[in-house]
Parts: C-alpha cells; sequence; structure tokens
C-alpha cells in the first residue's frame, strides 16, 4: 500500500517455532521493493534456523552441542554468537549461561535478538526507512514509524503485556531506533533456568530491555528472569550504559526500572 507516496509493506513469517512479524515503510523505494528486501530477509531467517536450531538434528549447533564438531570448526556467525554469549555471561555474573543447560551449548536466549538485528540490516539495505521486526518478543526498530494520518515519522509504540493477563497493556515504550527484548512465561510458560541452580527462574515474572543491540538486550532480559533485583548493579558496567530495564518482580505485584534515562515513555 501506498500513501502520500510512502511504500508500506507488513508480513508474516513462520519460523524458529513463532511468527515473525515485519512492518516496513519507505519513500525512497518501491513497495516491489520491500518486497525483494523481505525474501532475502526470509532466506536468512530460514538459514538462522538450520544453523542455530536446537531442534534440528543437522544444525551446527546440534552437532556442536554433540561435540561432532568444535566451535573452531563451525561458521563465523556461529562464533560470532558464541563471542557473544561469553560476553553477556560475563556482564551478568552468569545468570545468563548458554553452556549451563541440559545437552551443551544453547544460545536460544540471545540468538533471536541477534537475528533480529541483522533481519533488519537486511531490509535496510533494501531500502526500507523505518522497520519493525517482532521476533515474538524481540523487536528490532529502525527509523521510527510513518504515521499515515499525520504523514509523519513518529517513534515505535511497544506495548508491553501483563505476564498475568495478554490481554492487558502494562507499559509503553516510544523507541526510534534500536532493540527491545522481553522475557517472561507469556509463550512457553516457566521455561527459563537458574544456571546456578539448575532450577526454574524466580527472579522475575517479566523483565524488557532496551538498549543498542538485541541480542545483548535478549540476554539481559533472559538474566534478569534469574536475578530479579539483584541484576540491576549490571547496568553500572560501562558496557550496559546505553542499557534499560523494566522488571515485574516475581512475589510482588509492583515493576521496577533501571537505566541510563529511568526508561522514559
Amino acid at each position: 500500500m501506498t500513501l502520500s507516496g510512502v511504500a508500506r509493506l507488513k508480513s508474516e513469517i513462520e519460523v524458529w517455532g513463532t511468527i515473525l512479524f515485519v512492518d516496513l515503510s519507505s519513500s525512497s523505494v518501491s513497495e516491489a521493493a520491500l518486497h525483494k528486501g523481505v525474501d532475502s530477509l526470509k532466506d536468512f531467517v530460514f538459514h538462522v534456523d538450520e544453523v542455530f536450531s536446537t531442534y534440528r538434528g543437522d544444525s551446527v549447533i546440534s552437532k556442536l552441542r554433540r561435540r561432532e564438531i568444535s566451535i573452531e570448526d563451525t561458521p563465523d556467525e556461529v562464533r560470532d554468537v558464541w563471542n557473544r554469549c561469553i560476553s553477556a555471561r560475563d556482564l551478568t555474573e552468569g545468570a545468563f549461561d548458554p553452556w549451563a543447560v541440559e545437552g551443551g551449548f544453547d544460545p536460544s536466549g540471545l540468538v533471536k535478538g541477534w537475528a533480529a538485528d541483522r533481519c533488519a540490516e537486511i531490509v535496510q539495505r533494501a531500502g526500507a526507512e523505518h522497520i519493525q521486526i517482532n521476533a515474538a518478543g524481540d523487536l528490532s526498530l529502525r527509523g521510527g514509524h510513518y504515521d499515515e494520518k499525520r504523514e509523519k515519522v513518529v517513534p515505535w509504540s511497544i506495548g508491553v503485556v501483563s505476564p498475568e493477563n495478554r490481554q492487558e497493556v502494562v507499559q509503553v515504550f516510544e523507541i526510534m531506533d534500536g532493540a527491545i527484548a522481553t522475557s517472561g512465561t507469556y509463550e512457553r510458560g516457566a521455561h527459563i533456568l537458574d544456571p546456578h541452580s539448575g532450577l526454574i527462574a524466580i527472579g522475575a515474572r517479566s523483565a524488557t530491555v532496551i538498549g543498542p543491540d538485541g541480542g545483548l538486550a535478549d540476554a539481559v532480559a533472559t538474566a534478569l528472569m534469574v536475578e530479579g533485583r539483584d541484576g540491576a548493579i549490571w547496568f553500572s558496567q560501562p558496557e550496559l550504559s546505553q542499557y534499560s530495564a523494566w522488571v515485574v518482580d516475581r512475589h510482588e505485584d509492583i515493576s521496577w526500572s533501571v537505566g541510563p534515562e529511568s526508561l522514559k515513555q
């Protein structure tokens, strides 16, 4: 659809055991060009599944988990994710630890946000100017949202729903560029384990992290599910100086936030 010279394209892709939502617009390229960008994006996300899925026995990650290959034998993208996981593990004092899981290395808590960022880069190269990539709670955003009624660019308005009631939006964030990742019991129930104990994480019911890198935001949100309020100290580190968090407590019906701008709404 084109209004006021702006091409708009929305798409849904079934991949990674969820639905990937794509919302693009551009005043510089046609809708056909955006379709080409989405075609390239689809090729990439299915490639990510082939490489990183822990549910596919033939994936590179599955072979790595079975010790059929070593990390040195893997493609550059796997070693990149591996190194990012090491950094996230160090920043969260082990609350995010892809090696402390049954079956071996599982980067699922970081790779979805990492892949969403790569998706945004792909469609940006195709000419998309206003981009939302939503991978089931891990979003990569570029260029704000083109508001067709007002014919102007405004921040993307991203709502976080209640962990108890998915029909209730409990917080809204406005973001022009960056990533936002939310971990909780929304799609898979209580599935995040505490790497220290091996038991279900009890630090928080929901954790949302906003920052420039989707993979790190994803990992830190996962870690906050483990540590809860004790994880607030992580944001004093220079590597997380551009990141913010909004967290719903596990045992109390209250939320707390931390970050450079105290999570402006």
